[in-house]
């Protein structure tokens, strides 16, 4: 049970986990686009595309292969799942759980060292594990978080929370879609497109409306008061 006075009390630090996963997802969004534009506009395709082209191993070039098959926006993922997990405790619960928290940090910090470090130019293998792992991840943070927040919804009257929760649920699955077209989107690219569906653009759609329906349902009326 959400108890209202305390969350209230927590409101501007939740805000600030508000917008670091809406930054993190903006920047995933970005990173994939990013990657799009290296492929277009350098020798670097995707790694299903050439898989057995070597290039001198440089830092920049370290960075754009990274770009470009698509790890940088699943590490942006990774960091705005941690700071959901954060905004999940800080709405429903007194403080963290010592074994939960850990578990989640580990888990994460591994979601993140694979995504960066663990990664083999022509691998798909190694490719498919770190998409699972993200998917894994996701699962587990908003999965619960959205039953939450629908519980929370139906057990409170006073629509200022009320709309913050539905808020908040509408936000948590407008992102789970971003990061389920961002991969349809990779599958086509796995069977030859560059890329450009509509799932990439549905992305970006889905993540406006998860920024809008959290501005409007959780952080314009806070403005307000």
């Amino acid at each position: 049970m959400v108890n209202p006075t305390k969350y209230f009390i927590k409101r501007h630090q939740l805000t600030l986990y508000l917008f670091l996963i809406v930054l993190n997802l903006l920047l995933s969004v970005i990173f994939s686009w990013l990657s799009k534009i290296i492929v277009l506009t350098t020798e670097i395709d995707y790694v299903y595309n050439q898989p057995n082209v070597k290039f001198p191993n440089t830092p920049l070039n370290w960075l754009l292969f990274r770009i470009v098959d698509f790890r940088i926006s699943i590490l942006f993922v990774a960091i705005s799942l941690i700071f959901s997990y954060l905004l999940k405790v800080g709405v429903f619960e007194e403080g963290h759980n010592k074994f939960q928290k850990y578990l989640v940090f580990i888990f994460g910090g591994y979601v993140m060292f694979f995504t960066v470090i663990i990664y083999e130019r022509g691998n798909t293998l190694i490719d498919a594990i770190n998409f699972l792992n993200i998917l894994v991840f996701m699962a587990v943070i908003y999965i619960s978080f959205i039953i939450r927040l629908i519980g929370a919804y139906r057990s409170v009257n006073d629509p200022i929370f009320k709309r913050a929760f539905l808020s908040l649920a509408i936000m948590s699955i407008c992102f789970i879609m971003t990061l389920v077209c961002l991969l349809i989107d990779r599958i086509t690219i796995i069977l030859g497109s560059q890329g450009f569906t509509a799932f990439y653009f549905m992305a970006w759609i889905f993540v406006i409306i998860g920024f809008l329906g959290a501005y409007l349902g959780y952080i314009r009326p806070k403005s307000r008061e």
